[in-house]
């Protein structure tokens, strides 16, 4: 059982709620030691006092902030002094839509519980309020020295937080971004193809589809550098799609990504349209197709890119995320 980063009061209106914030998410990001090359030897970051070159302990270390001419040195409790609502408060100041709150704001996500069998009515009127209503609550607090803006959601049953950017973190894109299209128009007839493309690329969220394929390479290499064999490189990178050759770039992209359902039925109306093979117990049967080994091998030997090309129109699910061998079995199965 996870222990909380947080307990405190979440506060709506003349409510209040004793809750327990917990992380949602880990990271499975591959860590590297860093060693000086030719060596086995481990470089270690220290803290080291810069005028005597002494190491020295954490709780030795105060915060400091340089106003130009001198340091002004503020002490841990000070901090938590200051802390609107003393650090423990979490207090709702407005409900919102949440389609109001725009993607870019939300940074990381929590989930929220009771802090105690007794309070779980209240835990459960929140929510259920929230999910009923769509809506979020906007409230602030202070975790770790630091003040969070946050969203109160309902999601699968729970409350969640989701931190929020503040508005002045955000960057005006305008003036972030270079190259930003002006009055560059696409035809209509792009707009359609794109529009068409989207439209059969569509499919169902499932987070399940997609994983890390670039940790699951870099596991690769370090197993194959260990064991003394070949790397397998990536593909090389798409190149730069050009202004001439844009619509056809769209047209070939729909034609590959048609569904296995849309290749069905033009498949089946070519065969009501033309002849019939019958024998005297009606339509002959179209012979199945069977997969053997040597069909995985002779697949494993396609590029990447043909390899998604052929799980494009079987419509293999996940193919996305999937590696080259990954794909080549997909298909090996599929058939």
């Amino acid at each position: 059982m996870a222990s909380p980063i947080w307990t405190g009061i979440v506060s709506f209106g003349l409510v209040s709620l004793p809750v327990a914030l917990y992380t949602a998410t880990d990271s499975h990001t591959i860590r590297f030691h860093q060693l000086q090359r030719g060596t086995a030897d481990r470089i270690r970051n220290r803290r080291v006092n810069e005028r005597t070159g002494d190491e020295v302990d954490l709780d030795e270390i105060v915060k400091g902030y340089d106003t130009g001419s001198e340091y002004v040195v503020v002490e841990p409790e000070e901090l938590d002094d200051i802390a609107p609502g003393r650090s423990r408060t979490l207090e709702v100041s407005e409900f919102v839509d949440l389609d109001t709150v725009e993607p870019v704001f939300f940074d990381k996500t929590y989930y929220l519980g009771p802090r105690g069998e007794q309070y779980g009515k209240v835990y459960a009127l929140l929510q259920r309020a929230l999910e009923e209503s769509d809506k979020a609550g906007i409230a602030t607090f202070v975790m770790r020295g630091r003040e969070y803006l946050v969203a109160l959601k309902a999601e699968d049953g729970l409350l969640t937080l989701h931190t929020l950017h503040w508005a002045d973190e955000i960057r005006d894109p305008h003036q972030e971004v270079p190259d930003l299209p002006g009055r560059t128009e696409p035809t209509p007839a792009e707009v359609k193809m794109a529009h068409q493309l989207i439209d059969t690329l569509t499919t169902d969220w499932d987070p399940e589809d997609f994983h890390d394929t670039f940790r699951e390479k870099v596991e690769a290499l370090i197993q194959a550098k260990a064991a003394g064999e070949a790397v397998e490189k990536a593909e090389p990178a798409a190149q730069p799609t050009g202004v001439v050759d844009l619509m056809e770039a769209l047209r070939a992209s729909v034609e590959r990504a048609r569904s296995p359902k849309d290749t069905g039925e033009k498949a089946g109306t070519s065969e009501k349209a033309g002849t019939s093979e019958k024998t005297g117990h009606g339509k002959k049967p179209a012979a199945k197709k069977r997969t053997k080994s040597s069909d995985v091998e002779s697949l494993r030997s396609l590029t990447k890119t043909e390899l998604y090309e052929k799980a494009a129109k079987a419509g293999v699910k996940g193919r996305s995320g999937m590696t080259h061998n990954q794909l080549a079995d997909a298909l090996a199965k599929d058939s």
